[in-house]
């Protein structure tokens, strides 16, 4: 089951009471599960992208559909539900980061390995991908807040400059300008990290 799935699964099973929403036209909770089928995998990989928890992930993308289902009918007004989606999950994991202000280091290979491909990999490759991709996160850590968010939506979460810019809510040329720094910024950090080794 991939975790969009999961997140389908899960998120279907949170009871309507528990919901507390109101209850709207059949043709409006057809057009919340489609968006959930549709989108479910896009706002998980988002969360993972900055909680790097895939149970933190999961919560973060259940919460954003509720706030979709409580303004339900709205959704003729939204002119691209990705971007508007990836928007409302992108200021819950903020929310919750703000919350808990430290967040744990995933260091634990198994959970890397588990995003990362692995179709004839060997058990080696595998190791060497997860402690590749461990480095890059860290890297990614490094980098300043403002650099490091609109590279995780363009590099993670594969987000144009004109999307980002939507989801941040600044101008596209200041997307462009973070990401020619962050991406300066990672190649520093990942030459310093290979020169330590």
């Amino acid at each position: 089951m991939s975790a969009g799935q999961a997140v389908f699964s899960n998120w279907m099973e949170i009871a309507e009471e528990q919901a507390s929403v109101p209850v709207c036209a059949p043709s409006e909770d057809a057009a919340v599960t489609t968006l959930v089928q549709e989108y479910a995998g896009a706002l998980y990989r988002v969360a993972y992208s900055v909680l790097r928890n895939a149970a933190d992930a999961e919560d973060a993308v259940q919460e954003a559909f509720m706030r979709v289902l409580r303004h339900r009918e709205q959704l003729a007004e939204v002119r691209d539900h990705r971007v508007w989606l990836i928007r409302i999950v992108w200021n819950v994991v903020l929310d919750r980061k703000r919350r808990v202000k430290a967040r744990p280091e995933t260091d634990d290979v198994t959970e890397l390995a588990r995003v990362l491909p692995s179709k004839g990999l060997t058990a080696e490759q595998l190791a060497s991908a997860a402690e590749h991709h461990a480095r890059v996160l860290g890297c990614v850590e490094q980098l300043p807040a403002k650099e490091r968010e609109v590279l995780q939506l363009s590099a993670f979460d594969e987000l144009s400059s004109v999307e980002i810019a939507a989801v941040l809510n600044i101008s596209e040329s200041s997307v462009r300008s973070r990401l020619f720094r962050a991406r300066n910024l990672m190649a520093e950090l990942l030459d310093h990290k290979r020169s330590l080794r």
